[in-house]
């Protein structure tokens, strides 16, 4: 042998210290780090006003930058509109991050004309983001559409970002992208953060994005208390007409005929007066408000996909509510699988819903098994999807697809004078079968009589659904 033994040891321990030096600098593929700068970054467009008249916009660099400003100007083909375009001041807040002290900023563009096409860039007066179009919501009651995302949270810039860039693509011109909590996996961690923004890249700037946090936007302080991510606030721009406590988790913003009421389940779980509060909240808001449809998000399914989760408590709270003020469509994630139905005893006819659709579903990889209860009319297993919805008037039509851009499920609801709805369900025409397969781990973890019972479900699924009117 040429090398000798302690020769060797000393290049081995060498490759090792490299490889620790790479990996946390954030070059390795899983933890790929994003650095700020003095350029602009993580650029997203939000609602904290009338969406009619308003739109904020929220932005990061590096503490290099002494001054944040924003330009906006109708929108204009001709490149000669920069020098008219009006200078807002931001808002600036400097925070320690991952032990890395940044900047957020934030500008809110207001007094602008309902049904109006904007421009914006930010930055600092030198240094500039691209310009971003945006249009504002209508002053009346109008048709609207937007977009729905179950749990992106792991391998978000992997295989995530499929499903946001492919729902964008089919479906360029929604108003709004709603998204059901745990966006990632833990909290705090910015290298994930860095993913989520990165999946999403410039339209993020154009199409206002409506959060709710799930339990992965929570970690446990030193009091071992449920605390709020440190990045949400920083970095979302989201109305702050919320339960006291919960500014930006919980909220409702009116557009153009459609009330949405954003619930902050996970902060109602980890303290019952928070539940309370949020409760009454809700009834304040979800009564009287003299639009015509009313669709609710949050994090935790009223009824679970998973027969091992069961939010009893939550249930008991607010199904009453819903149905006492009429609420039309729940959006929930949190299970990781997908299930679309309404609370009605099997055997009567589902075309008037005695409350409102409820829908779970998931938009990242991260899959479990799916329990195929009697609540279902239609679900999937250990598949990615996201949702379009459009609301007129008289008409909500909810369309579901797999990130394949097959369609998965679809189902209107009809609303007559009264407010009274009718369910027309399509999902029985469609050409994509129902996907109940289990993911491949737990095929594999599965005894055989786990795999007996799951069977048993599926045929007993099968056999009830072919039964409904």
């Amino acid at each position: 042998m040429i090398y000798t033994l302690p020769l060797y040891r000393k290049f081995k321990f060498l490759l090792v210290a490299v490889f620790l030096f790479l990996f946390q600098s954030g070059f390795s593929q899983t933890n790929k780090s994003y650095p700020p700068s003095n350029f602009p970054d993580r650029i997203i467009m939000g609602l904290k006003g009338d969406p009619a008249h308003s739109r904020a916009v929220n932005w990061r660099t590096d503490i290099s930058v002494k001054k944040a400003v924003a330009e906006i100007h109708e929108a204009d083909p001709s490149p000669d509109f920069e020098k008219n375009a009006k200078r807002v001041d931001a808002n600036s807040q400097s925070l320690v991050l991952d032990k890395k002290e940044v900047q957020y900023h934030e500008v809110n563009f207001t007094a602008l004309k309902p049904a109006t096409q904007y421009m914006y860039r930010v930055g600092d007066g030198k240094r500039w983001s691209e310009w971003f179009h945006f249009t504002t919501a209508s002053d009346q009651q109008a048709p609207l559409s937007f977009l729905y995302f179950g749990d992106a949270q792991s391998d978000v810039r992997s295989l995530w970002s499929r499903a946001i860039r492919g729902a964008y693509s089919a479906f360029p011109k929604v108003d709004f992208i709603l998204h059901a909590g745990d966006l990632i996996n833990n909290a705090n961690e910015d290298y994930q953060w860095g993913e989520w923004f990165e999946a999403g890249g410039w339209l993020n700037g154009m199409i206002p994005s409506l959060s709710t946090p799930g339990n992965h936007e929570y970690f446990r302080g030193k009091d071992k208390k449920a605390q709020l991510s440190m990045h949400w606030r920083p970095q979302f721009v989201l109305p702050e007409n919320g339960p006291e406590g919960l500014s930006e988790t919980a909220y409702y913003i009116d557009y153009q005929g459609t009330r949405f009421i954003t619930m902050d389940s996970e902060a109602a779980f980890s303290d019952s007066l928070v539940m309370q509060s949020q409760t009454a909240w809700f009834e304040k808001v979800a009564q009287n408000h003299g639009l015509r449809w009313t669709v609710v998000i949050h994090h935790h399914p009223i009824y679970s996909t998973n027969l091992g989760r069961d939010n009893q408590k939550w249930r008991k709270k607010m199904e009453p509510l819903y149905k006492k003020y009429k609420v039309d469509m729940v959006l929930q994630g949190h299970d990781h699988s997908y299930a679309r139905g309404i609370n009605m005893p099997i055997g009567e006819i589902r075309k008037k819903p005695d409350g409102p659709v409820y829908v779970v579903s998931v938009s990242g990889p991260k899959m479990y098994d799916i329990g195929l209860q009697s609540w279902m009319d239609r679900a999937a297993s250990n598949t990615q999807l996201y949702q379009h919805i459009n609301i007129t008037d008289s008409l909500l039509a909810f369309k579901a697809y797999t990130v394949n851009g097959d369609l998965y499920d679809s189902f209107d609801l009809q609303k007559d004078v009264n407010g009274e709805n009718t369910l027309i369900e399509y999902s029985n025409s469609l050409q994509v079968q129902e996907r109940l397969e289990l993911p491949e781990r737990l095929q594999k973890r599965f005894n055989k009589k786990e795999m007996k019972e799951y069977n048993q479900r599926f045929l007993d699924y099968k056999a009830r659904n072919n039964k409904h009117e």
